[in-house]
């Protein structure tokens, strides 16, 4: 899909090519490429803006290199000249913050057991086949894989959104397989969409309005069956203040925060909403370094707290990191199971597309 993106403005005739983010779901093997590509480009004579969180790609790909901060240019530099450490103190001031997790939390208590779960296409096919995971109070469960192998699907199954062909999901003790959507978040479901603006923000909407969302029916939000505005307004003020959302007034649009700032607000609402087990889906991604770095330490105070958590995420590093045990998805099926501790990106990513077992070795 990438590939098609930049041939349908070169087939146009652009001689500039802006890519915002461009390898956020690609897997290392297809970051290789993809800069193969935009190599052979820069050979004929096309200019390429590349924007990007990444500081080692942007080390690896750049000729030069422009540091913004709160929009304003901070420093230009080359790629000889820098370090990932140096460009990221730059950015926000601190080191390259890593998503290194340490001491184990994890104990025996289930949070969140998913058992056989498919999802079937209208044609029959599945997209999630036969999905078994059990996720403890206090662990980090990442799923890693390339975007289309089911993680979408599996998702809107266990908040709800789609039908199960068959299996169980039970948060808690408690059997939900057929709950509606707002009975799974009062009973204590988290979730962390995907996509924050289709399905985690009114985007014309002010933030306190927003910190409902989800949770429209639960105290201090809601005073029976009406909407508390003033418990409602000082939640807000709280969240703001404790996960460090940049904004002048809780009054202000959320369309006019800055990614960063819309994620921590997401994560924020669903934190100190309690939940028992969380859907954590890219949580990180296409936002900053400072705001990446501040979403994985609420992740880990949350897995310290007892949290039980799912992390659905292309950042393979962030996967690695955080999880306490990591799970590879590929058509549908969960294909391997890895100790974070023992596993290198490449050898993530070779699970995820498929190599692995292909040459032998999952």
């Amino acid at each position: 899909r990438q590939r098609v993106e930049i041939l349908k403005v070169l087939f146009r005739g652009a001689t500039t090519l802006i890519l915002d983010e461009p390898t956020a779901v690609l897997v290392p093997q297809e970051v290789d490429e993809l800069f193969d590509n935009l190599s052979d480009l820069k050979s004929q004579g096309i200019t390429i803006l590349f924007i990007s969180h990444k500081l080692d790609e942007v080390l690896t790909v750049a000729d030069d290199i422009t540091v913004m901060r709160a929009g304003t240019t901070v420093a230009a530099r080359t790629p000889a000249d820098v370090t990932s450490h140096q460009l990221a103190e730059l950015m926000v001031g601190s080191e390259l913050p890593t998503p290194e997790t340490r001491d184990s939390t994890v104990t025996d208590q289930v949070c969140l057991e998913l058992s056989g779960i498919t999802v079937c296409r209208e044609d029959g096919r599945p997209d999630v086949d036969d999905v078994s995971i059990e996720i403890h109070q206090g662990e980090i469960v990442g799923i890693a894989g390339v975007e289309g192998n089911g993680q979408t699907q599996l998702i809107a199954a266990i908040m709800g959104t789609t039908t199960t062909r068959s299996g169980s999901i039970s948060p808690d003790g408690d059997d939900i397989t057929h709950w509606p959507t707002r009975r799974r978040r009062e009973s204590g479901l988290g979730y962390v969409p995907e996509d924050r603006h289709r399905h985690g923000l009114l985007l014309d909407a002010p933030l306190w309005e927003n910190q409902i969302l989800g949770h429209q029916t639960q105290e201090p939000n809601a005073r029976g069956p009406w909407i508390d505005r003033r418990a409602a307004r000082a939640r807000t003020e709280e969240l703001v203040e404790q996960f460090d959302v940049r904004t002048p007034t809780i009054d202000v649009m959320a369309g006019a925060l800055s990614g960063g700032n819309q994620q921590k607000l997401i994560i924020g609402r669903e934190l100190m909403a309690g939940p028992v087990a969380m859907i954590a889906a890219h949580p990180t991604r296409g936002v900053d370094v400072g705001a990446q770095a501040a979403i994985w330490d609420q992740l880990r105070d949350a897995r310290h707290d007892g949290l039980a958590t799912l992390l659905i995420s292309a950042d393979l590093e962030e996967l690695i990191g955080l999880s306490d045990t990591l799970l590879v998805i590929y058509k549908g099926r969960i294909v391997a199971r890895l100790d974070p501790a023992a596993t290198s990106p490449e050898e993530l990513g070779s699970h995820m597309t498929g190599a692995a077992a292909a040459g032998g070795a999952g």
